[in-house]
């Protein structure tokens, strides 16, 4: 698919994956509307040309609605959406505070799945009323996964159920929205050096790096962002979920 010329929609887009994924699509002549909390939007500081943010929760469907509403009203062609905006606190279906608190475990899968999945359908519809290209195609839905999907550590159960949810997603969806010719991937991070790893020591951020198979090192946002565009420009790729870990595989702790 082309990017530039063509509108784009990025959940999570105040900082991280999303605000680096937008920064690249808007380099590449895309117009970018970056979804976001409104706290995060506030605290997000001026943007990179061709990038608005509009304050957004993704798990509800009146503020999603109303930002592909604004992309319309500009005159704008939504052809890709990208699914950044998650969430990873950790806890032990176990320990010495009792079991897991459920209403955690809701609010990882809300944000995590039932939120991807919202904007998923939201931005399907919208893409769908386009024209297609010479191709067939519409447009392309990138959701973002984890290797927790597929070899989560201990205390990450919420966070691994999410992330599997949004995997088996991925070839559902495809087959769902080939009648549309919208392509569907996944893209399963490794560890990334997002600002959820800014907690962390750099003796930390280091070892965790050096358990990196090759490069030993954390992922950058700009390479997921990369991935994205590259997604985008190869029209063959549909229904799968690509690891971004530098061959890693997670331990239990």
């Amino acid at each position: 698919m082309e990017i530039a010329g063509s509108a784009a929609l990025v959940t999570g887009a105040a900082s991280g994956l999303g605000a680096a994924t937008a920064a690249a699509l808007a380099a590449r002549g895309a117009t970018v509307y970056g979804l976001d909390l409104e706290k995060a939007v506030a605290a997000a500081g001026p943007q990179p040309d061709g990038v608005t943010l509009l304050a957004a929760d993704v798990t509800e469907e009146a503020p999603v609605r109303a930002a592909l509403e604004r992309i319309d009203a500009d005159g704008a062609e939504l052809r890709l959406a990208v699914n950044c905006a998650g969430i990873a606190p950790g806890a032990r279906i176990l320990s010495r505070k009792g079991p897991h608190d459920l209403d955690l475990f809701r609010a990882v899968l809300n944000v995590n799945l039932l939120g991807t999945f919202n904007v998923l359908r939201l931005a399907a519809e919208a893409i769908a009323r386009h024209e297609p290209d010479a191709n067939g195609q519409r447009g392309l839905i990138v959701n973002t996964a984890s290797i927790a999907a597929f070899e989560a550590q201990i205390g990450q159960i919420a966070y691994a159920a999410s992330k599997a949810g949004v995997a088996g997603m991925t070839i559902t969806a495809a087959r769902d929205l080939a009648q549309y010719g919208i392509r569907v991937m996944t893209i399963a991070p490794g560890i990334v050096d997002t600002p959820m790893m800014a907690g962390f020591s750099e003796e930390v951020r280091a070892g965790l790096g050096a358990s990196v198979t090759f490069p030993q090192r954390l992922a950058q946002p700009e390479e997921y962002a990369r991935l994205v565009t590259m997604i985008a420009e190869h029209d063959y790729l549909n229904g799968e979920t690509v690891r971004m870990d530098g061959a890693l595989r997670m331990t239990a702790r």
